[in-house]
């Protein structure tokens, strides 16, 4: 099977405050990988790495058998980041004007939005179940709206793999569900392989294939069914956080 992410040996610090330890793990083709951990415990910054964007490291990352260093395609790779740092909700733009930016964003100048493109829109707006919303303003709609929008704009260069972080935290229950629903089908029905950052314990076990629990350094990476009987959890905590009460 193909190896889509790998990382490698990889830390990475802010000044004399390290954020990640050696930090080794492979994400295959196909795979659906809940990253969970404690607050502070580099997440984001894991995933900022792997995007190119968050600075120096050192280790080794690849991104389709190729070094980050040297790539660039980035149309494989849609990416959803937490909702807060993504949108103003006073800017007047339509949802179909907010999709079409995930292909501006692979264009050269002049960037404009053809023909083709208007077709691409459609077709994402009509997976995500939202085609009657492409004029309106993304402003106007409900949390839950909001993130399949979102998630139309990061699928619609029709990427390979897909990297989420935290996007369901301003959705209520319902909407949770039936967003989550919706990533799962797509893993499954468009073979887009999938990470997902969540503090959402009870996922694990309902929709990943594999489950990276990571504390600066990586606690766990394997089945979510041995996540709770592993020894490194048990060493780490001694209480399995799919197990835990809120």
């Amino acid at each position: 099977m193909a190896t889509v992410l790998s990382v490698e040996n990889l830390s990475f610090g802010y000044g004399p405050v390290e954020v990640l330890t050696h930090v080794t793990f492979a994400v295959e083709k196909g795979d659906y990988v809940i990253l969970a951990g404690p607050n502070g415990a580099g997440k984001t910054t894991l995933i900022r790495l792997v995007l190119g964007i968050a600075g120096k490291y050192e280790g080794k990352v690849e991104l389709f058998g190729q070094s980050l260093l040297g790539f660039a395609g980035w149309g494989r790779v849609g990416y959803l980041p937490q909702r807060v740092n993504v949108f103003n909700p006073l800017f007047p733009a339509t949802v179909k004007e907010v999709v079409g930016l995930g292909l501006l964003s692979q264009k050269s100048f002049p960037r404009r939005i053809t023909r083709s493109d208007q077709v691409r829109v459609r077709q994402t707006l009509e997976l995500m179940g939202i085609p009657d919303l492409r004029d309106t303003p993304v402003g106007e709609l409900s949390g839950g709206q909001q993130q399949r929008v979102f998630l139309a704009r990061a699928l619609v260069s029709h990427p390979e793999l897909l990297i989420l972080d935290e996007p369901s935290t301003a959705l209520d229950p319902q909407a949770r569900e039936s967003f989550f629903e919706s990533i799962r089908r797509l893993n499954r029905e468009q073979d887009i392989t999938t990470v997902l950052i969540t503090h959402d314990t009870d996922l694990i076990g309902k929709y990943a294939t594999k489950v990276l629990y990571l504390d600066r350094r990586v606690v766990f990476y394997g089945l979510p069914a041995d996540l709770c009987s592993s020894p490194e959890m048990h060493r780490y905590s001694g209480v399995c956080p799919a197990e835990r009460t809120n």
